[in-house]
C-alpha cells in the first residue's frame, strides 16, 4: 500500500514539472545575422554614370538628352517595387501582372510555403501533450491436458479493454523549441524564395519581350532594305538593257537581296520563340500571345533616371540574400536541437481505462485501471553519433554562412555589371545612330552617282550593305540598352514588396 508521504511526493513531482520546462533555456547558440563589410558606393556605378546632387522627393527629373549624363538616383519604394512601369509600355505591364497571377514556377514557390508551414506545425506539436485511445476486444484458446491425463481440450478465454494513453515529453533543454525556431527560418527562407522567384519572373517577362520588340523592329529594317535594294536591281536591269551597265552589276544587285531576304526567316524564328517563351511564363499555351504580339510595337525605351541607391540597401532588399541569410538562422537553431541530444528527456505519462474478461467490464468502476508518472530517457553512450551530429550541424552553418556571404558579393557584382553595361551601351547607341546617319547619306550619294555614271555600283552595293547593317546593329543596342534596364532592377531586387505575402492556412499555425 502507497503511503502518504510518497503520493504527496508524486503529485508534487507532476506540478511542478511543467513549471520546471518552461522556465528553461535552450541550449546552443542564439542566432544573431551575419555582419559583411560591403563598399560604400558601388565603384562602377561612380566611374561611369554621374550622381545629381539631391532633391525634394516630389521633384521630378528631367529627362535626358543624346550624348548626356545619366542621373542615379534612389527613386521611391513602389518604382522599385513595379519598375516595369517605368518603361511606359500597357503591354509589358500587363503581361507582368499575368504572369503573377498564372506562372507555375511561382505556385510551386506558394505550395513549398505551406509545406514550410505545414512541416512547423508537425515540429510544434512536440510541445504539447498527446493523447490517444485505444480499445481492443481478444479471444484466445489454449490447450489444457484433460481430466485424468485423457487428451487435450481447448480453453478460450476473452480480454476486452479501452481507455486514454497520455504522454507529454518536456523540452527542459530546449530542443523543440530549437526546432521551431529553426522551422520558423525555414518557412521565412521559403517566403524570400518566393520574392525571388517574382523577381525573376518579372525580370524574364521584361526581357522576353523587349528582345521580342527588338526582333520584330530587325524585321522591319530587313524588309525595308530589301525594298530599297530591289529597287537597285531594277535600277541596273533597266541600265543592262539601255546598254549602259552589265550582267555582273545586276548579280550584286540581286545577291545583295537575296542577303537580305535571308536574314528574315532567323528574326521570324527568334521573334516567335520569344512569343512562346511569354505564353509560358504566363502559365499559358505557348501560342496563346500569337494574335496579341505578333502585331508588333516600338522597343520599351529606357527611363530617365536609374534606381541605384546604396550598396548596403541591397541587404534588405534583394529576396535571395534575405533567404541566404534566414537559411543561416535555421542551420544555427539545428545545432541547438543537436546538442539537446545530449541531455536527458524527461516526460509525464500515464494511461487510464477499464479492462476485464468480460465486456461488461468496459464500464464497471470496479474493472478500472490507471498509472501514471514521470519518466527519464538518457541516451548515455551512442558511439560518437550526438557529438557527430553537432559537429555536422556546426559544419552545415558555416557552409550556409559562406554561401551568404557569397549571395551578397554576387549582388554587388550584379548591381556594378549591369550599371556599367548600361553607360557603355548608351555610348555605342548613340555613335551607331550617327553611324547609320552617315551611311544613309553614302547611300544617296553613291545612287546619284552611278545614275550620272561618275561611279561603280560597287560603291552602291558597299553602301547600301553598310546602311542595313548598321541599322541592323542600332536596333540590336536598343535593345541591349533596355535589357540593361531589366537588368539592373533585377539585381536591385525589384518586383515586390511586403505585402506581397501568403495567408498561412487555418488547420496550419
Amino acid at each position: 500500500m502507497l503511503s502518504l508521504k510518497y503520493c504527496r511526493s508524486r503529485l508534487l513531482t507532476l506540478l511542478l514539472l511543467p513549471f520546471l520546462a518552461g522556465c528553461t533555456l535552450a541550449v546552443g547558440p542564439s542566432y544573431h545575422p551575419v555582419q559583411v563589410q560591403v563598399p560604400s558606393s558601388f565603384p562602377a556605378v561612380a566611374q561611369s554614370l554621374s550622381v545629381p546632387p539631391a532633391t525634394p522627393a516630389d521633384a521630378k527629373p528631367a529627362p535626358t538628352q543624346p550624348g548626356a549624363a545619366i542621373p542615379v538616383s534612389l527613386p521611391p519604394a513602389e518604382n522599385l517595387t513595379d519598375w516595369w512601369v517605368v518603361f511606359n509600355d500597357p503591354t509589358l505591364t500587363k503581361l507582368v501582372a499575368e504572369s503573377m497571377e498564372g506562372n507555375l514556377d511561382l505556385k510551386q514557390a506558394c505550395l513549398r510555403i505551406y509545406q514550410a508551414r505545414a512541416s512547423r506545425g508537425i515540429i510544434v506539436s512536440g510541445l504539447f501533450p498527446q493523447l490517444d485511445y485505444t480499445g481492443s476486444a481478444n479471444t484466445s484458446r489454449t490447450p489444457v491436458l484433460g481430466h485424468g491425463g485423457r487428451g487435450f481440450i481447448g480453453r478460450t478465454s476473452n480480454f476486452f479493454t479501452h481507455g486514454l494513453d497520455a504522454a507529454w515529453e518536456l523540452d527542459f533543454f530546449g530542443g523543440t523549441r530549437r526546432a521551431v525556431e529553426s522551422a520558423d527560418a525555414s518557412i521565412e527562407a521559403a517566403v524570400e524564395d518566393r520574392r525571388d522567384a517574382m523577381v525573376t519572373l518579372a525580370a524574364e517577362i521584361g526581357t522576353n519581350y523587349i528582345a521580342l520588340r527588338g526582333f520584330q523592329k530587325e524585321l522591319v529594317i530587313a524588309r525595308e532594305n530589301v525594298v530599297s535594294q530591289q529597287k537597285s536591281v531594277d535600277l541596273t536591269e533597266k541600265k543592262q538593257k539601255a546598254g549602259i551597265s552589265n550582267a555582273l552589276d545586276v548579280a550584286n544587285a540581286k545577291a545583295l537581296v537575296a542577303s537580305t531576304r535571308a536574314q528574315i526567316p532567323v528574326l521570324e524564328t527568334a521573334a516567335q520563340e520569344a512569343i512562346y517563351a511569354l505564353g509560358v511564363l504566363l502559365g499559358r499555351d505557348p501560342n496563346a500571345l500569337d494574335e496579341e504580339l505578333n502585331k508588333g510595337g516600338p522597343i520599351p525605351p529606357p527611363p530617365p533616371s536609374i534606381p541605384v541607391g546604396l550598396p548596403s540597401d541591397l541587404l534588405q532588399r534583394r529576396p535571395d540574400i534575405r533567404a541566404a541569410q534566414a537559411r543561416v538562422h535555421a542551420a544555427t537553431a539545428q545545432i541547438g536541437v543537436a546538442k539537446a541530444d545530449l541531455f536527458p528527456k524527461f516526460s509525464l505519462t500515464g494511461s487510464a481505462g477499464f479492462q476485464g474478461q468480460k465486456q461488461s467490464a468496459l464500464v464497471s468502476w470496479a474493472q478500472r485501471a490507471y498509472s501514471f508518472g514521470p519518466s527519464v530517457d538518457w541516451s548515455i553512450f551512442s558511439a560518437g553519433k550526438v557529438q557527430c551530429n553537432i559537429v555536422l550541424q556546426r559544419l552545415l552553418e558555416a557552409a550556409s554562412e559562406v554561401t551568404y556571404r557569397q549571395s551578397v558579393l554576387t549582388a554587388l557584382q550584379d548591381v556594378d555589371s549591369a550599371a556599367y553595361a548600361y553607360a557603355k551601351e548608351k555610348e555605342h547607341r548613340d555613335i551607331l545612330a550617327d553611324e547609320v546617319k552617315q551611311f544613309q547619306r553614302v547611300v544617296e550619294l553613291s545612287l546619284d552617282l552611278y545614275q550620272k555614271g561618275a561611279t561603280d555600283f560597287l560603291n552602291v552595293i558597299i553602301a547600301q550593305r553598310s546602311l542595313y547593317q548598321a541599322q541592323d546593329e542600332l536596333v540590336q543596342s536598343e535593345r541591349a540598352l533596355s535589357l540593361d534596364i531589366v537588368a539592373l532592377y533585377k539585381a536591385l531586387g525589384g518586383g515586390w514588396n511586403d505585402a506581397d505575402v501568403i495567408e498561412c492556412d487555418p488547420c496550419v499555425h
